[in-house]
């Protein structure tokens, strides 16, 4: 089972970047055609995506318990997390209360739980130099696109701004632990694991929308809104998945191929 793998990875990485990209694009729509004809319901695909995000979480609670070491987290990620787990909170209690409320509050918990354990537990191991990605970088563009695009839904125009931006801020909020793994090269398992699930994570909830539009031929377009919002809606969760890809891209290679630790070549994430 290796052999192949590994043939088929050395010639993926002797491509050039067009066609890299080109084969990732018609893996991830052969991957939707699998999952529109083996799960009905597709709503359960967003379920399966929060269930897999709490994976990744728990492998994270996992690593801070037992190896005692935050080292190769990024605190800003998880923070940007938090932010965006909370508005959505808001958002959900006062727009569209549902089970994903639940769910997001679960995650929501633990998240604030790494960000405890990190800033003051586990502090000497947090790699400070390596987390460098201002967090204003993030939250001011999306804070600014959320007031130029949101929904055109009847709530009330700051329940709607507050929602565009949690969108926003959740394709994005991977962002600083890219930074951490681009600046560290070499990304230890749970660290990698984790990484992965979100990238799974990522993967379901932008199959669920794109699934959703197909099914409903375009009607749920139209149920969202009008103007520039339903299509951000669903470039925001492309955007966020494919940020991800070329990481889980490595980490398979990486499994099949029996290494512990992910060594990262130049130029990923």
């Amino acid at each position: 089972m290796k052999a192949p793998i590994q043939a088929v990875s050395r010639w993926v990485k002797r491509q050039p970047p067009k066609v890299k990209a080109f084969l990732a694009v018609v893996s991830g729509m052969a991957a939707l055609v699998l999952l529109r004809f083996i799960v009905h319901d597709h709503d359960n695909l967003f379920v399966a995506a929060e269930a897999v995000h709490s994976i990744g979480i728990s492998l994270l609670i996992y690593k801070l318990i037992k190896e005692k070491t935050c080292e190769g987290l990024s605190l800003k990620s998880q923070e940007l997390t938090a932010i965006f787990l909370g508005v959505r909170l808001y958002c959900s209690f006062v727009m569209e209360y549902d089970i994903h409320t639940i769910l997001d509050l679960a995650t929501l918990g633990t998240t604030l739980w790494v960000i405890f354990m990190i800033r003051f537990k586990l502090r000497p191991s947090y790699m400070d130099d390596k987390d460098n990605v201002a967090l204003y970088y993030v939250l001011v563009p999306c804070a600014v696109l959320a007031v130029l695009i949101h929904p055109s839904t009847s709530h009330n125009i700051l329940n709607r701004i507050s929602w565009a931006f949690c969108v926003y801020l959740e394709a994005v909020s991977v962002l600083p632990q890219l930074r951490v793994m681009q600046n560290t090269k070499i990304v230890e398992p749970f660290t990698a694991h984790y990484v992965f699930a979100l990238g799974v994570a990522r993967f379901l909830s932008c199959a669920h929308w794109v699934l959703q539009v197909v099914d409903t031929r375009g009607r749920l377009l139209v149920a969202l809104g009008y103007g520039l919002w339903p299509s951000m809606v669903l470039i925001s969760e492309i955007v966020q998945t494919f940020i991800l890809a070329d990481f889980c891209y490595y980490y398979v290679i990486s499994v099949f191929g029996g290494q512990l630790a992910l060594r990262l070549p130049s130029g990923v994430v």
